[in-house]
């Protein structure tokens, strides 16, 4: 089978520095996102020998997702801020959460040279468990300011798209 049924003529794979992401529903992606952490899913081993065998099993446990990262330029939108808000405690200890605002359906879309979408994830049930309002802030420097936020999840799944013809 080709890699690319639909551009047989295509070879090289697609690159990683074009992707959107959205939260909810959304049809707007989020504002200015420049950097992505990976997206991992592993599982625990469960180790176990049989009486009068020296082999040593194993067996599938329980499976876990890392943590997602998303940072972007700092702008005036409080995208970010709010939502890493929603997970705060207000003061004297009264929690501040709210379920609808604490946890978002997020989707990554992975874009092709041409801005088309040609694969897309989808974490669910994510909330931020760290927010950085400012990266560090250097006077001799030549970079852009940076938040961003450490997402957790309870899952991922890849969403199949079908190929886009190349431009």
């Amino acid at each position: 089978m080709p890699q690319f049924p639909a551009n047989a003529t295509r070879f090289d794979p697609y690159k990683n520095y074009a992707a959107r992401v959205y939260f909810d529903q959304s049809a707007t992606p989020v504002a200015g996102i420049s950097k992505i952490s990976g997206l991992k899913r592993s599982s625990d081993v469960i180790e176990y020998r049989e009486a009068g065998n020296l082999l040593i099993r194993k067996g599938l446990g329980r499976t876990k997702y890392d943590s997602v990262t998303l940072e972007r330029g700092v702008t005036q939108d409080k995208e970010f801020e709010e939502w890493a808000n929603a997970a705060q405690v207000l003061d004297k200890g009264a929690p501040s959460r709210s379920l609808k605002a604490l946890r978002k359906e997020v989707r990554i879309e992975l874009l092709n040279e041409a801005m088309q979408p040609v694969h897309r994830y989808l974490l669910h049930r994510c909330w931020v468990s760290e927010f950085q309002m400012l990266s560090d802030v250097d006077a001799g420097g030549n970079g852009i300011a940076m938040e961003h936020i450490k997402l957790e999840h309870e899952g991922c799944e890849h969403d199949a798209l079908p190929e886009p013809k190349d431009i």
